[in-house]
Parts: C-alpha cells; sequence; structure tokens
C-alpha cells in the first residue's frame, strides 16, 4: 500500500461481488479489496466500476468517497482550480432534435436567435474587461450559418472576428458534433475541418456531445447525433492534430450503470491511446453532466420521472469515474450550473480537483430548467473553496497556473 493512503479496512461490510459458477456464487471481490487495488495503483476492470456505482452501503459509499478524494489529492493536489471564462452560444437554431434538448429552435420560432459579428465581438470585450483568459464557443447546427455556400468559412470568420481583436484569448471552440456537421456540408474530411479551425485560432475543444458513449442510449436520446465511433474518430484525429478536447457524460436519464462504465472506458481507452502512441494532444478533464429535464421534451422528461439531478447519484459517479479513471485523466470537474454550487462544494470532495469557470453566461443548461445560475464572480468561486478549507488557484484552459494565485 503506498505511503499515506486511507486505511481501507472496515471489519464486518459484506458487500460482495459475486459470480456463479455452476450454480454456486463464488466470491470474487469486496468494496474493500475494490478501493485497495485502486490505492495500489491498479486501473479497476469495468466490472469492479459496475460494482462500485451499485453500492447503497454508507459505509460503502463513505469509503468510495474518501479514497476518490485521496486519489484527487495524490493525482491534482490539494489546491482547487477555477478558470475566468465566457460561453458564447452562437445560435440556437439547430437541424437536430435531441430527445433531451430545451435550447433548440427552428428558424423563425419564437425565441430563435442567430448572433450577429457585433454581438459576438460585443461579449468578447465584455469578458475580457472581465479578465477572461477563455471564450468557449458553441451553438446549434445551424444550415444557414455559411459564408459563399459554405460552412467552414463561416465557422472560420466567427474564430478570427475574436482573434483578430483579441489574440491573447484561448479560444475552446466547437464539439465533434459541430466538426462533423462541417465536414458534412462541406464533403470535408473531419482532419480538414479540424486543422482549419486549429490554424485560425481554436486552441482547444469541448468534449461536448458524448452523452453516453453506447449507441443503444444514444439511439434514443439523440438519434440525429453522431455515433459513438464518430464522436471517438473525431475526438482522436482533433489529439493527433494537437488540439487538447475535454471529456464529458451527461447522466442520470435513461443510462444504467453498466452503460456509464462502457462511457468511461472509452474515455480511459482513448487517453491511454494517445499516451502510448504519443499524440501531442489529449484529454485535459472530465466533467460530469448531471441531467436537468425540468423544460426537457415531455417524452424523456415523462420517462426519467424528475426534473433534476439526484445529488447523492451525481457524487457517486463522480467518485466513481475518479477511481476509474485514475492517473489518465487527473483533472475532474463538477457543473455548478446543473448541481448548483452547494452541489459542486460537495463534488470537491468526492473526487474534484477544479470548480469550473466564470461562464457569465450559460443558455443550453439554464433553457432546459437548471437552477444552478449562469454566472459565478471569481469572489463566489474563491469563497467557495476557502470554505472547504482548501487553497484557490486561477488556471487556464490547459491547467496552466495564472499569476501568483
Amino acid at each position: 500500500m503506498l505511503a499515506n493512503a486511507p486505511d481501507r479496512g472496515f471489519p464486518g461490510r459484506i458487500e460482495k461481488v459475486t459470480r456463479t459458477l455452476g450454480g454456486c456464487p463464488v466470491t470474487t471481490k469486496t468494496v474493500d479489496t475494490i478501493l485497495n487495488r485502486v490505492v495500489a495503483g491498479y486501473d479497476l476492470s469495468p466490472e469492479e466500476g459496475v460494482f462500485l456505482l451499485k453500492q447503497t452501503d454508507e459505509g460503502a459509499l463513505g469509503a468510495m468517497r474518501e479514497t476518490a478524494d485521496w486519489m484527487r489529492d495524490r493525482i491534482a493536489g490539494n489546491a482547487v482550480t477555477y478558470v475566468i471564462n465566457r460561453n458564447i452560444n452562437f445560435t440556437n437554431i439547430c437541424e437536430q432534435h435531441c430527445s433531451f434538448c430545451a435550447f433548440r429552435r427552428d428558424t423563425g420560432e419564437n425565441g430563435a436567435y442567430w448572433l450577429d459579428w457585433a454581438q459576438i465581438l460585443e461579449k468578447a470585450t465584455d469578458a475580457v474587461a472581465r479578465g477572461a483568459t477563455e471564450i468557449c464557443i458553441q451553438g446549434g447546427l445551424n444550415l444557414d450559418a455559411k459564408l459563399n455556400g459554405a460552412a467552414l468559412p463561416y465557422y472560420l470568420r466567427l474564430v478570427e472576428t475574436i482573434k483578430s481583436e483579441f489574440p491573447q484569448l484561448h479560444l475552446h471552440a466547437f464539439s465533434p458534433q459541430e466538426v462533423q456537421f462541417i465536414a458534412r456540408e462541406d464533403g470535408l474530411s473531419y482532419s480538414d475541418v479540424i486543422a482549419a479551425l486549429r490554424d485560425a485560432g481554436v486552441g482547444s475543444m469541448p468534449g461536448t456531445a458524448a452523452e453516453i458513449l453506447d449507441d443503444e442510449v444514444r439511439r434514443i436520446l439523440c438519434p440525429e447525433k453522431i455515433d459513438t465511433a464518430t464522436w471517438l474518430e473525431i475526438v482522436e484525429t482533433a489529439h493527433k492534430l494537437g488540439v487538447p478536447t475535454t471529456s464529458t457524460m451527461l447522466s442520470g436519464h435513461i443510462e444504467t450503470p453498466e452503460q456509464q462504465i462502457i462511457h468511461l472506458s472509452q474515455l480511459r481507452h482513448l487517453q491511454q491511446n494517445a499516451l502510448e502512441k504519443g499524440y501531442p494532444a489529449r484529454f485535459t478533464e472530465f466533467i460530469l453532466l448531471p441531467f436537468v429535464g425540468q423544460e426537457a421534451p415531455k417524452p424523456l422528461r415523462r420517462r426519467v420521472g424528475r426534473d433534476q439531478p439526484v445529488l447523492q447519484d451525481a457524487l457517486l459517479l463522480t467518485a466513481v469515474a475518479r477511481l476509474f479513471l485514475g492517473k489518465w485523466i487527473p483533472n475532474h470537474q463538477p457543473s455548478w450550473v446543473k448541481l448548483g454550487l452547494e452541489g459542486a462544494k460537495l463534488a470537491l470532495r468526492w473526487g474534484c480537483n477544479d470548480i469550473g469557470g466564470t461562464l457569465m453566461e450559460e443558455h443550453i443548461t439554464t433553457m432546459a430548467g437548471a437552477v444552478g445560475g449562469t454566472c459565478m464572480e471569481v469572489e463566489t468561486l474563491q469563497a467557495a473553496i476557502r470554505s472547504l478549507g482548501r487553497p484557490y488557484k486561477q488556471r487556464d484552459t490547459l491547467y496552466n497556473i495564472v499569476g501568483n494565485s
């Protein structure tokens, strides 16, 4: 066992993984032995991950939280990081109809919008005045978002509109779904699109549109979206081309624990592959995005049966994600928009080392009915971190520490 590792002994607990051989149950693992494997530096198997996700005993949950928090400290340190950033959701006009999305609109529909260049620049200017180091740009798949009949020139101009005025800003922009959309519309390869965006000034890509990386779920949740293989291909292509990405999971809707672990396994494998092959970029972080269904389309809302995330479920998955992803993805972030600031603070005790960004505005989750808010002042984030007895540090998008924070 590693020095300063948590004591994993909990005599009397009976949680066990069993399998059946010839009709006789055979004990193979307990919570303690699984957590001891984590402490010893082993990667968890998918079966062990699923087993941990199915625990309900308070002692087992406490042990998992403690071990995840220990692993966070060992891998990422005690400080909690944050980034000063702004979201720009440049349009909500979208050709797709995801079953969970309350953000999308059709052209001409009440509530539809599409920011012009001046509005985008105004938002970027305000962000810089407020100390932002990052702009996150995502939007709906708007078939009219083209210049001279092509999609890529529109997206390049969007990037150049900001970078020409504020070259110091890091642009965290365009999901794998948006990359596929551009490539499809213009008949280009994914590498052509990503390289062009990179050369124009995109510094990293959000790993959104992942939802759950299991096509059985995707056929119900987002049947028009890219499939699992395409998402993985586009992200790997970005890493090959030197464009870092985040990784995300939309959780707490129709997926099972088994499918959650399939998702985490895909992410872990992709990261291991990037490191093994020496790609110039990889995942920078993992962000858990619990489902908010208050304003979601009614069929999925009825099927899920609740409007807001179940905090304990989110915290358990937060801990298991930290334990399962291990050393491979060091930075883990909760969503204060979805969980609220108090929920995000709890997640910082269940394996997270980062509290995210100021955002300044947020539309996608807020339109779904989230109650966490859309803007967080730096001082509020700092106070939340201090209340946990941990130091705070400002970072940039790639987790470099900014200034003397």
